[in-house]
């Protein structure tokens, strides 16, 4: 049970960190928050997949998805990185 609190509250502070990264993005319309809260988006995603992995199908092996989805979130914030310097 504690554990399941530990990821539902990971997810909640990617979310958070998400939409605050967002919003600077729209004040300050610096294109490495943009990225950065995308990256948060997916990483929030991935938390919420773990939880679906080990409370609605526990049966059903959903680590590949969840990888893919936190490879995917990091690539975007790795994209933005490479896209900014040059």
């Amino acid at each position: 049970m504690i554990a399941e609190s530990v990821y539902l509250l990971c997810a909640a502070f990617s979310m958070a960190a998400a939409i605050l990264l967002f919003k600077g993005f729209q004040r300050n319309r610096t294109r490495l928050l943009f990225w950065s809260g995308l990256c948060f988006v997916g990483l929030a995603l991935n938390n919420v997949l773990l939880l679906v992995d080990l409370w609605v199908v526990p049966n059903v092996d959903l680590s590949l998805v969840r990888s893919a989805t936190a490879l995917a979130a990091v690539s975007v914030l790795l994209f933005g990185l490479i896209r900014e310097t040059t």
